[in-house]
């Protein structure tokens, strides 16, 4: 592999080093950070041999490399002046967004994403502990079962149970940073919590009280609600006492006060309350593995999928450590995670046996390996699945047979562990279970997606987005945008547009997802999220092409921009491609205007309002000052 060729190639087609401000990387991708975004070439990055992928999302602009990730990063840093950012999480990406105010609108996505980024710095240690505790359960049950009473099992036993027992302290640390708070004081709050005196006093099970008021006993060892809510507490409080006290008595009584006053209401409210719901979630958990059990996994399995690409898997890794706490395993979560990974692999699988191309062949079973031996799917997803469409269905059919094999088995998660064959010993006395769930869903994701084929459906031409448009127009001429049907400019929600406030134009309501050129010449701007395009014709006339209202919330998440700025384009070549349904399912109007800003046109007179056009048709003939 040319992997000094490949950076070149990268390095050039975004925009040459003086473009990048920073690259970091995580497990698959490459993370640039760039100064212009437009001067980047996707189209000419996605066909690079080695490229799964290209995505722009939070604003950094991200090559999926899978297997190839590591040697080009560390020659992209060698070989050429980039400022390194090293390493980040995977899970990160959330965190790259500007924050938004809170509203009820968005109430429960913030609340999971705290509860998420809260719970995800001690995911490692969780995972650690789990598996350091399979290997000694290991060590007992098949090589000597007398280590059990030594002294070193129990000081290694402490070790791995620590991050478990401890969970309230790291939980507390982790909402502490997410809130912007004093982590020293959250975490002491909740430390309360694990203290021997109180542990002592649960133990003895005798009535006791805090001023008076009656103090459950109960035991928080291995609990996560009931620090979140004292770290909230202790944020608000630390808040409040820097407001009132004067800054020469800061250092005494702030941290005092917030420790005094979070850690109080720990033992009488906060702990108690988070007792609850945390025995409520489990209830919930309960009652689906009861009920509808099998069918619930399969189909957690079955949407994964879509989940990881719309980052919404996140959601519900706060709730693993949760089940593992009470009832004492994840007869859910953990197996539904493992089957997506193993059909992702099993996908993949499928497609080799498809493929003629050996070169292909041999990076597809790289990718493969590395879904189903070490849970890595991205390279799977956006590299092949995805990319032949066809296969995703191979991935759900899979996933929704593993996770009911799974779950009908009686496959339960007991330790923290990783989603990959390496983690099965997790699963303890029910791994058998979780062999046979993996058997299938790798069976039967290969088996669909091979008779499904990977071929593009007959007369489907989604990607062939540069030559659907080949008539030739004149250079005074302005053409339909899109298809859809033209309406006035004064019909659209926005007033910016519909007072014609930046120039007069016309609206499209939306029956395609590709946008174009309103006319030949120069695509002057385009912006990073892809909302927006500027272009300006050889005749000197320039117009703003703007899709959907208020869509630059949306942060280039479902458009993809398929030309860069500075490029010569002809009228009706497309430019954006946007994904309608999800823009729809997001609750954005997807009118889109096409603007002349520079000239006093008028379009009122024009006999095609109303009524539905095709990219490419011609709207004006000849461009005047009045039409």
């Amino acid at each position: 592999m040319d992997y000094k060729g490949l950076a070149q190639d990268i390095v050039k087609n975004v925009g040459g080093c003086d473009n990048i401000q920073m690259l970091s990387h995580c497990m698959t991708r490459l993370r640039f950070n760039l100064k212009d975004v437009t001067k980047a070439n996707k189209g000419a990055l996605e066909n690079l041999d080695s490229v799964l992928g290209v995505v722009y999302a939070g604003g950094q602009y991200m090559i999926i490399l899978g297997q190839h990730l590591i040697p080009t990063y560390n020659i992209l840093i060698k070989d050429y002046q980039i400022n390194s950012g090293g390493s980040v999480d995977e899970n990160l990406d959330g965190d790259l967004f500007p924050k938004e105010p809170l509203t009820w609108k968005n109430l429960p996505s913030k609340l999971i994403g705290f509860i998420s980024s809260s719970v995800t710095p001690m995911i490692p240690a969780l995972i650690a502990g789990g598996m350091l505790k399979v290997a000694l359960l290991l060590f007992i049950t098949f090589i000597d079962k007398t280590f059990i009473a030594s002294s070193t099992y129990l000081l290694l036993a402490a070790i791995a149970d620590a991050p478990f027992y401890f969970m309230p302290i790291f939980v507390a640390y982790g909402a502490a940073v997410r809130l912007g708070g004093t982590p020293i004081y959250a975490m002491v709050a909740a430390a309360a919590l694990l203290h021997g005196n109180f542990v002592t006093l649960v133990t003895a099970a005798k009535p006791i009280a805090l001023f008076g008021m009656n103090v459950r006993l109960l035991s928080y060892g291995g609990s996560m609600l009931p620090a979140l809510l004292v770290t909230i507490v202790a944020y608000y409080v630390e808040k409040y006492l820097n407001k009132i006290i004067p800054s020469i008595f800061k250092a005494i009584f702030v941290g005092m006060g917030t420790i005094f006053i979070a850690g109080s209401l720990a033992f009488l409210v906060l702990g108690p309350l988070g007792n609850t719901v945390g025995q409520g979630i489990a209830a919930i958990f309960m009652f689906l593995d009861s009920t509808v059990g099998p069918l619930a996994v399969g189909l957690l399995a079955a949407v994964l999928p879509w989940m990881v690409m719309a980052g919404m898997h996140t959601a519900l890794s706060p709730f693993m450590p949760q089940l593992l706490v009470n009832p004492g395993y994840d007869a859910m979560l953990r197996p539904a995670f493992l089957m997506h990974n193993m059909a992702e692999g099993g996908a993949v699988l499928g497609v080799i046996a498809r493929t003629k191309d050996k070169i292909k062949r041999s990076e597809y079973i790289s990718i493969a390996v590395g879904c189903i031996v070490a849970g890595v799917t991205e390279p799977a997803i956006y590299g092949v699945n995805l990319k032949y469409k066809k296969p995703m269905y191979g991935v759900m059919a899979g996933g929704f047979a593993g996770g009911l094999v799974a779950s009908l088995l009686g496959a339960k998660a007991y330790e923290m562990g990783y989603s990959n064959i390496l983690a099965l010993p997790i699963f303890g006395k029910t791994v058998l279970a979780a062999i046979f769930a993996i058997i299938t869903t790798i069976s039967v994701a290969a088996v669909v997606t091979f008779f499904l084929g990977v071929d593009l459906p007959a007369g489907d031409k989604s990607n062939q987005i540069t030559e659907p448009v080949q008539n030739l127009v004149s250079d005074e001429a302005i053409v339909a945008i899109t298809d859809g049907q033209l309406q006035s400019l004064e019909s659209v929600n926005d007033p910016v547009f519909s007072q014609k406030i930046m120039g007069d134009g016309l609206a499209f309501r939306l029956h395609s997802d590709f946008i174009g050129s309103p006319i030949n010449g120069e695509l002057t701007t385009v912006f990073p999220t892809g909302h927006a395009f500027g272009v300006k014709g050889k005749n000197g006339i320039e117009i703003l092409v703007h899709i959907g209202i208020n869509t630059v919330e949306l942060k280039g998440e479902g458009f993809d921009v398929l030309a860069k700025a500075g490029e010569e384009v002809r009228a009706g070549q497309p430019i954006i491609k946007i994904n309608r349904e999800f823009i729809d399912s997001k609750g954005y109007d997807t009118s889109t205007m096409m603007i002349v800003t520079n000239q006093n046109l008028s379009f009122d007179h024009l006999e095609t309002i109303g009524h539905d056009v095709k990219q490419g048709d011609i709207l004006i003939e000849q461009i005047k000052e009045e039409i």
